[in-house]
C-alpha cells in the first residue's frame, strides 16, 4: 500500500488538520470528538443544517460546511459512521431556537448515531430532526444497509435544504423540503477498481482487469451484478437506463445531472461520461438544466463514476442556484 499518510490510526485527524489550515476563513475544526462547524457559528434564528458519516468520501461533507450550505459536518473514521457524542457536539456548536435538520445517508451505523444525537438533543431542548437519504437504485439492501444505500444525491440535498435554510425558512419547511429531494433523486455508479482503506492496507476487493462492478456502493460494497469492461457508450447508457427506469423519470422532465469521479477516475474520462449521459438524455426528451461535474462523493482511490439524476422545478432550482462559499463548493455572491 502506496498513500500520503502517517499513521493509518491518525489519518483523518491530520486530514482535518490541513483541511482547517486552508480553509481557516469558512471552518472550524474541533477534535475528540472530531467534528467541523462554519467559521461564523452557531448562525443566529436559523435552522442548522448538519450531516456527516464515514471519512474517505471528501469532500463530502466536511468540504460543503459553509455559508448556504452545511453548518456542520461530522466525520467518522474511514468508512465508519461517527459517534452520537460527535454529532451531538455539532449539534450543540451550531443550533438555536430554529432548530436543526440532520442529513443522513442510508447506512444503519449513520442512522443509529445520528438517530440517538437528535434524541440526546432533545432531552436537552432542542428541536432536532432527521432526513435520511436512500438514493442508490443499485441494491435493495446490501452489507451496510437496510434498504437502498444513500450516496451521490447527498450533494444536491445538502445544497437545496442549505440554501432554504439560508433563506430563513423554518424546520417544518426545510424538513418538508427535503423529503421532496430525496424522493426525486436517485443515483447508481460503477467500479473499475477497488479502494484501499488505510488501517486495512489492502484492496476492499477484487476485481478482473476485465471486470466492472456495476451498481457499487461508496465503501466498495457489491454492486447488481459483475460485467465485463465494456465502451463508455455502452456503460453510461446501462446507468442512465437504470436511474431513469426507477422513478421513472419521463420526457418532459427538467433534471440536475451529477456526473461523479469516485475518486480514481480523471477528469477526462468523468467529462466524457458525463457528455455521453446528456446527450442520451436528451435522446428520451429529458432537459438537463443544470449540472455539476467532479469528485464531489468519492470512495478513497475507486476508479468509477456514479450518476445521479434530480427532478427539478422551479423552487429546486432557484435553491440550487442561490450563493453557496464551502471549501468545496462556490458560486454566486
Amino acid at each position: 500500500m502506496k498513500k500520503i499518510i502517517n499513521d493509518p490510526a491518525a489519518v483523518v485527524a491530520e486530514s482535518l488538520r490541513g483541511l482547517e489550515a486552508a480553509h481557516a476563513d469558512l471552518v472550524r475544526v474541533t477534535y475528540d470528538p472530531n467534528h467541523v462547524v462554519r467559521a461564523d457559528a452557531p448562525v443566529s434564528g436559523k435552522v442548522a443544517v448538519i450531516s456527516g458519516g464515514g471519512s474517505g468520501h471528501e469532500p463530502l461533507h466536511t468540504g460543503f460546511v459553509g455559508a448556504g450550505m452545511l453548518d456542520a459536518a461530522v466525520p467518522g473514521p474511514v468508512f465508519t459512521s461517527p459517534t452520537p457524542d460527535a454529532v451531538q457536539a455539532a449539534v450543540a456548536a451550531t443550533t438555536g431556537h430554529a432548530g436543526a435538520l440532520l442529513v443522513v445517508k442510508n447506512y444503519t451505523g449513520d442512522v443509529l448515531n445520528f438517530e440517538t444525537a437528535a434524541e440526546l438533543a432533545a432531552a436537552e431542548g432542542l428541536d432536532v430532526r432527521s432526513v435520511v437519504i436512500d438514493d442508490d437504485v443499485a441494491v435493495a439492501d446490501s452489507t451496510f444497509t437496510a434498504g437502498r444505500r444513500g450516496v451521490g444525491g447527498t450533494v444536491p440535498l445538502e445544497k437545496i435544504v442549505g440554501a432554504a435554510a439560508a433563506r430563513g425558512d423554518g424546520l417544518d419547511a426545510v424538513e418538508a423540503l427535503a423529503r421532496r429531494v430525496v424522493g426525486q433523486v436517485r443515483s447508481i455508479g460503477v467500479a473499475l477498481s477497488p479502494p484501499t482503506v488505510p488501517h486495512a492496507g489492502e484492496p476492499s476487493f477484487d476485481l478482473g482487469e476485465d471486470e466492472i462492478e456495476f451498481g457499487i456502493g461508496i465503501h466498495g460494497e457489491p454492486g447488481r451484478e459483475r460485467i465485463a469492461a465494456e465502451p463508455a457508450d455502452a456503460l453510461v447508457e446501462r446507468m442512465i437506463t437504470a436511474v431513469i427506469d426507477d422513478l421513472p423519470f419521463a420526457e418532459g422532465d427538467d433534471v440536475l445531472l451529477l456526473t461523479n469521479s469516485m475518486g480514481g477516475t480523471p477528469p477526462m474520462e468523468t467529462y466524457l461520461a458525463h457528455g455521453i449521459a446528456e446527450r442520451l438524455l436528451a435522446d428520451r426528451g429529458i432537459r438537463v438544466t443544470r449540472r455539476l461535474v467532479g469528485p464531489y462523493v468519492t470512495s478513497l482511490e475507486m476508479q468509477g463514476i456514479s450518476l445521479t439524476l434530480l427532478r427539478m422545478d422551479d423552487e429546486l432550482t432557484e435553491l440550487w442556484d442561490a450563493p453557496v462559499h464551502t471549501p468545496s463548493l462556490r458560486w454566486g455572491a
